[in-house]
């Protein structure tokens, strides 16, 4: 069934309309203080009319397989659109850190950086961020660069998804 745009679809989010839904696939996992590792996702973006986007994601440890292992991520947030493709973001995650991200979108892409992040007391530490989400072939690919643990900012998510 081909993808449908909502009638109430706020103009300022035009840009990452094409983002709207419910998209599953795999990636893949590096960081310089963990193991390689591949998983399974799950990314939902709703939206009501107003100016942002509601954002869900989870995630699993999958084996070479393709196999469930263990849940892994989740986090949760807005995308706020702004006029011109200006983005806000804020995202909190299960792990304990909650971030404010900025950028643009545009041209079938949305690209953001962190601006501000916030941890608990007993979350890991991470100090920046960088993520590209696109929509290429009809899927949603992205890469996420992470600063963590005393390492400076590097690849750290890669995932290929498709629309449910």
């Amino acid at each position: 069934m081909p993808f449908e745009l909502p009638d109430n679809l706020h103009p300022d989010c035009a840009p990452i309309a094409w983002m709207l839904g419910t998209w599953r696939g795999n990636g893949h996992g590096d960081y310089p203080t963990i193991d390689k590792f591949q998983f399974g996702q799950e990314l939902i973006f709703v939206h009501d009319g107003r100016p942002f986007f509601h954002y869900m994601a989870r995630a699993w440890l999958i084996d070479d397989e393709g196999n469930k292992v263990r849940d892994g991520a989740i986090e949760t947030g807005f995308i706020r659109c702004r006029p011109e493709g200006k983005i806000e973001m804020l995202l909190t995650h299960a792990s304990g850190v909650a971030e404010i991200w900025v950028g643009e979108a545009g041209d079938a892409k949305l690209e953001v950086q962190t601006d501000a992040v916030a941890r608990t007391e007993s979350a890991k530490e991470v100090t920046a961020g960088h993520r590209l989400y696109g929509y290429v072939e009809g899927d949603l690919l992205y890469a996420y660069d992470m600063a963590a643990m005393g390492q400076p900012l590097q690849p750290h998510l890669w995932a290929r998804l498709q629309r449910q």
